[in-house]
């Protein structure tokens, strides 16, 4: 069983984010991706702007047709308030899936702060890793964090998807009232307007 780990806030999710997982699956071979929401991203300055419940049903829309696709709660809110670290989802899949090749997926900028994640040795040693970057990136482009030759090994790019969304600059155009057919699949973007989320108020 290979197993793909995307974690995120998704707030909202949007096409990018679908098609990078599909792509990652298509790529790699993955028979699950479990798309996380994170409860307290611990390296952003403010919460979410939807709620957790929120964003863990627009999420659960994003994926409904592609049955490798799942959400989870490997990173649902502590109940003490505590930021989520993504060691320690990693962690509780291995137990659930002691048999399992798991592969991290994430987006070359986020990717390109690893150092600073809690534990970030340990996590290039747990999963191998599926880098979203832009189609002329390459692993030199990744000097930065002084990958290691094993840990280059683990570091894999995904070159095939060239979006440029972003749920910020989504969450923008909602605020003004600027229609984000294109960036939303029609489920998101319904439950958001039936919700009434990131419009102003």
């Amino acid at each position: 069983m290979r197993i793909g780990y995307f974690g995120g806030t998704f707030d909202p999710p949007h096409r990018a984010h679908l098609r990078v997982a599909q792509a990652a699956a298509d790529a790699y071979n993955l028979d699950r991706i479990l798309l996380a929401p994170t409860g307290h991203q611990p390296l952003k300055s403010h919460d979410a702007f939807a709620s957790y419940e929120d964003r863990l049903a627009m999420t659960r829309l994003l994926c409904a047709d592609d049955p490798r696709l799942e959400v989870s709660e490997l990173d649902a809110p502590h109940a003490d308030g505590s930021p989520n670290f993504t060691v320690e989802a990693l962690q509780t899949l291995q137990k659930e899936q002691p048999n399992a090749e798991l592969f991290v997926i994430a987006g070359a900028d986020s990717f390109l702060t690893l150092r600073s994640w809690r534990d970030s040795e340990q996590l290039l040693q747990m999963a191998d890793w599926i880098v979203a970057a832009r189609p002329e990136t390459s692993l030199d482009d990744l000097s930065v964090l002084a990958l290691s030759q094993d840990e280059r090994k683990r570091v894999h790019l995904l070159t095939s998807i060239d979006e440029d969304i972003s749920s910020t600059g989504i969450r923008e155009r909602l605020r003004v009232g600027v229609a984000c057919d294109k960036l939303l699949t029609p489920t998101v973007n319904l439950y958001i307007a039936r919700m009434h989320l990131y419009h102003a108020r």
